[in-house]
């Protein structure tokens, strides 16, 4: 018989504890109570309570591995939730967004009612170009507030879209869009990343020359550089814009089913080819209220 081998010692059990101070435990959404709640109990009360609905979930699950399928027969749009609801109940004055840019220097404030203002002005414009429910959306702009509201005014409309990283190439950006069969590219002129200028609209052109879903580009000005621009499918955003009610009954919120698809998000590609993970509408939402509360 061979020779018994010594154990290897494991150094991955821990059992040090850290208890947190009581002052601030007593100020915790988590007590340690959560963990003896029904795990179908937590997530139903969980959207009922954190997110506002059209119209309210009749089935929390449909379970068939390796398919799940949350809160069925359910209506509502993650605009609302972030934006409007907060307004209508009375906190427009409260900011949403503080941001801080390059060159250094660079700062701005949104409270809820400028978000809702101009998340409405830029949806508005969007409807112009033709984007409605189901329109796949790409954008690739860098760390600015328009990001958001990008985001924010596809999502009123109920169009899915897809971020792609600012600092990605041509052909990383002309893939995605390819693949999800984007109709509309959201971008800007210019960049900055660590001091120096990222050329975001030029990147955008060589994208769009590989992807022929693509009919219409909406360019911020963001360093007025004045890129060149291609007649009948290039429009500035402030133009898109100008003239646009920023009325939220002017653009109503799309009611959207639960499992509407909200966005893609693509693996980096390292390995094989993007692949698109697709984050759909209540599940998505229910699940950053519950970790933005506890």
């Amino acid at each position: 018989m061979a020779s018994e081998q010594p154990a290897i010692e494991t150094i991955l059990l821990e059992e040090r504890r850290y208890p947190p101070p009581e002052d601030f435990a007593a100020q915790a959404n988590a007590k340690p109570e959560i963990y003896d709640r029904d795990f179908d109990e937590f997530w139903e009360t969980e959207a009922r309570e954190r997110v506002t609905w059209f119209e309210p979930f009749e089935r929390l699950l449909d379970w068939e591995p390796p398919y799940a399928r949350w809160y069925l027969g359910g209506r509502l749009n993650i605009c609302f939730n972030c934006v409007d609801r907060h307004v209508e109940a009375g906190q427009g004055d409260k900011v949403a967004y503080y941001w801080e840019g390059e060159p250094e220097g660079e700062r701005r404030e949104l409270t809820f009612s400028d978000l809702q203002q101009q998340v409405v002005r830029f949806a508005n414009g969007l409807k112009k170009l033709g984007v409605k429910k189901e329109t796949p959306v790409a954008i690739y702009m860098g760390m600015i507030p328009e990001l958001p509201i990008a985001m924010l005014a596809c999502a009123r409309l109920g169009a899915p879209h897809t971020v792609v990283f600012g600092g990605f190439s041509a052909d990383a950006l002309s893939g995605r869009m390819n693949d999800m069969g984007c109709e509309v590219l959201i971008t800007q002129d210019e960049g900055w990343r660590n001091g120096g200028k990222v050329p975001l609209k030029q990147n955008a052109d060589e994208a769009i020359e590989q992807s022929p879903s693509i009919r219409s580009s909406v360019i911020f000005r963001r360093t007025d550089e004045g890129p060149a621009m291609q007649e009948g499918r290039d429009v500035w955003w402030h133009e898109l814009v100008e003239g646009e009610s920023d009325d939220p009954a002017s653009c109503p919120c799309e009611a959207m089913a639960s499992e509407d698809l909200l966005y893609l998000l693509y693996t980096s590609g390292t390995t094989a080819k993007p692949k698109g993970i697709a984050h759909t509408t209540a599940g998505y939402l229910v699940g950053a209220a519950t970790t933005h509360f506890y």
